[in-house]
């Protein structure tokens, strides 16, 4: 399993986000205290996006070597500040592609897109989904394999007009019908808003009264709350309503404005 956390609110450096904290994206790519999907490290690439001043599309650095290996990283981190991140490390599916293609985040326009898990019986559990895209989006996926397909059929919603949440939820909820079992945690921004699913995998957040981050993995020892499993969650820096994404154990809503 991958992991990944995003992040809106006061400009922050990327060190602070991905590298500095105790148990940071970087630490919890070689010693991740939850793989209940599999895999021991996230070894197959790493990627940051992040937003500038202004409308200017996010700005993204992807790589296939694991975290640790980029020693300029660091560097190049802390030199960095943004107000909305979003990062991930990759655990490769076996028999999918190890390419910087196949590393999220996965960039179109303004929005940035992580998945955190895996469709099960790819791909033919899906192919009748597949068969609803137009076929130019079939033939420029980012990379063969099923977290671009989700990317895919999620911006087919977006840019059909859905609201972002909505076109995350009826994806996912759509996706695992197909095919049961399947890992569907994802993540969505464009820099002002932020759209995250739970489903079978762990979810925290962290909120002050100007910032949210969400991460597979807290990354401090203190200020976060669990996000509860099969869960969608949409946030401002300023407000965050999750909502139940499957019929399950009765919930109460974690809604509010900080």
């Amino acid at each position: 399993m991958c992991r990944h956390l995003a992040y809106l609110g006061p400009p922050v450096s990327l060190a602070s986000l991905v590298v500095e904290a105790p148990h940071s994206l970087y630490r919890q790519s070689w010693a991740p205290s939850d793989m209940r999907g599999g895999g021991s490290v996230n070894a197959d690439g790493f990627g940051l996006g992040w937003y500038g001043d202004g409308a200017a599309p996010p700005v993204r650095y992807r790589r296939r070597v694991p975290i640790w290996a980029d020693e300029s990283l660091p560097g190049l981190a802390r030199s960095i500040q943004s107000g909305a991140v979003l990062a991930a490390v990759r655990n490769g599916t076996v028999g999918s592609p190890l390419t910087e293609s196949a590393v999220a985040p996965f960039v179109r326009d303004q929005w940035l897109f992580s998945h955190n898990g895996l469709i099960s019986g790819w791909p033919g559990s899906i192919s009748k989904l597949a068969e609803a895209l137009p076929v130019s989006e079939l033939l420029t996926l980012d990379a063969l394999m099923d977290s671009a397909l989700l990317w895919a059929l999620i911006q087919d919603r977006l840019y059909s007009g859905s609201p972002a949440a909505e076109a995350v939820a009826s994806v996912v909820r759509e996706v695992a019908a197909a095919a049961p079992d399947s890992r569907l945690n994802v993540l969505l921004t464009d820099g002002e808003q932020l759209v995250a699913t739970t489903w079978t995998h762990s979810l925290w957040i962290r909120r002050t009264t100007d910032s949210v981050a969400v991460s597979s993995e807290p990354w401090t020892t203190e200020g976060w709350e669990q996000v509860p499993d099969y869960s969608l969650l949409l946030a401002t820096a300023t407000t965050v309503a999750i909502t139940p994404l499957a019929p399950g154990p009765e919930q109460p809503p974690m809604e509010g404005r900080q």
